[in-house]
């Protein structure tokens, strides 16, 4: 007698994934799709050649290598695009036109023929790599969940400098048209709220789905970091560009140079890297603030660990950057570290609801300074159990498990 035994796993949904950045780039695109395969969902993503954040292709990967592939059970399928170069403003439409383009061809014929349960756009900016999936839900009718990370049209007029009214409008147009279309709106901040209100009844599509971040104090990694000065250290980690403010920074600095066991610690890279070092020289700061450059992740629980303070920051003028979460935040909460900010409300909600710091609006350079004077170096061990308050909030609120759970029941809803 012949006996045999199948293993039948049950496939959740068909789902497919469209971001224009994906692995070996550092992006919360992988965490969605490697999650999704853990739980038994099928993903397909359609990516493009990675060239984030350098502009250059990554080596193994380019016009004829690697544009198929399967990374952690995830079918990975690679439209052309431009490369981003150093990321002027035409050099970055071109980048990000290309991608939207070729992927709706490939949509129209590949994708189209295939059986998909739901399609998932990962929405930082542009916001336009939301046509091909739109395209995919008019040949199919396909629900489209798109994630909000971004504001437009108004990150453009913060990030790329743009303040022409006509080409505004127009993007604002399109924008009205993507949300639409699309059948759930995932927003990563509360507030975004007001904003996609303002351009039409969408209330029924939107869902909250914050960000979250991995659990550095879990990450076991013995990266070796430089030797940090001695002194009570704030800590700046991340992207060092124009959003994050670094004027408002370097004169919450200059405020408090008297105070000399002050030390402030810069990680990362970006586009006002080398203007921040250029001003450190100017004013003769290089006692007491230090640019490190960029590490990778396995090293961020060393910095943290040593950090008294993380400082998070955005520029003011600009409402939506008043609403948004930035990602570092939920890194430092992670990380079990009192928290500084000059940030708009949408941040500035995460961290009074934690009670994990003290946030100040985007800007406000002097009444920071007032805090740190009198309620953080006054009181040291009073500061530190904030950082515990923020971990705690943390672990309940922005796990990666359990925000995927929480993705996993709202494609369940509609399926």
């Amino acid at each position: 007698r012949w006996m045999f035994a199948f293993n039948i796993s049950r496939i959740e949904m068909k789902v497919l994934l469209i971001t224009q950045y994906f692995y070996p780039e550092n992006f919360k695109s992988n965490d969605i799709a490697f999650e999704l395969v853990k739980r038994g969902y099928e993903v397909d993503a359609l990516v493009g050649i990675p060239n984030y954040p350098e502009g250059q292709i990554y080596n193994g990967y380019g016009l004829f290598k690697k544009r198929r592939e399967n990374v952690k059970g995830v079918n990975v399928y690679r439209s052309f695009q431009i490369p981003r170069g150093k990321g002027g403003g035409l050099r970055l439409m071109i980048n990000y036109l290309s991608f939207v383009f070729s992927s709706c061809f490939n949509v129209f014929f590949y994708f189209a023929w295939r059986n998909y349960d739901a399609v998932i756009v990962h929405e930082v900016s542009p916001i336009f790599q939301a046509y091909p999936a739109i395209l995919l839900r008019k040949l199919r009718k396909v629900p489209v969940y798109l994630w909000v990370l971004d504001i437009w049209p108004d990150a453009m007029m913060s990030g790329g400098g743009i303040k022409n009214r006509k080409i505004l409008s127009f993007v604002n147009r399109l924008v009205v048209n993507i949300y639409g279309q699309c059948d759930r709106i995932l927003i990563s901040s509360k507030r975004f709220t007001e904003s996609i209100l303002s351009k039409g009844d969408f209330v029924d599509k939107i869902k909250y789905f914050p960000n979250w971040s991995d659990d550095l104090l879990k990450v076991d990694s013995e990266y070796p970091i430089p030797q940090l000065p001695d002194g009570f250290k704030i800590m700046l980690a991340g992207n060092l560009g124009r959003s994050q403010n670094l004027d408002a920074v370097v004169q919450l600095i200059l405020s408090l140079r008297d105070i000399k066991d002050l030390k402030w610690i810069f990680i990362g890279n970006g586009s006002e890297k080398e203007w921040l070092d250029n001003f450190i020289e100017a004013n003769k700061l290089s006692d007491v603030a230090f640019t490190l450059g960029r590490f990778p992740l396995e090293a961020m629980p060393g910095f943290f660990k040593k950090a008294n303070a993380l400082l998070v920051t955005l520029r003011s003028g600009f409402p939506h950057l008043g609403m948004v979460v930035p990602a570092r935040l939920q890194a430092y909460m992670s990380a079990g570290r009192p928290v500084l900010a000059m940030i708009g409300n949408g941040g500035a909600d995460v961290i009074k609801e934690a009670n994990c710091g003290y946030a100040v609006p985007a800007g406000d350079y002097e009444a920071l300074a007032t805090i740190i004077r009198n309620n953080v170096l006054v009181n040291k061990e009073a500061f530190e159990t904030l950082g515990y308050n923020g971990r705690c909030y943390f672990e309940r609120e922005f796990q990666k498990d359990i925000c995927i759970d929480n993705l996993c029941r709202i494609l369940k809803e509609d399926f």
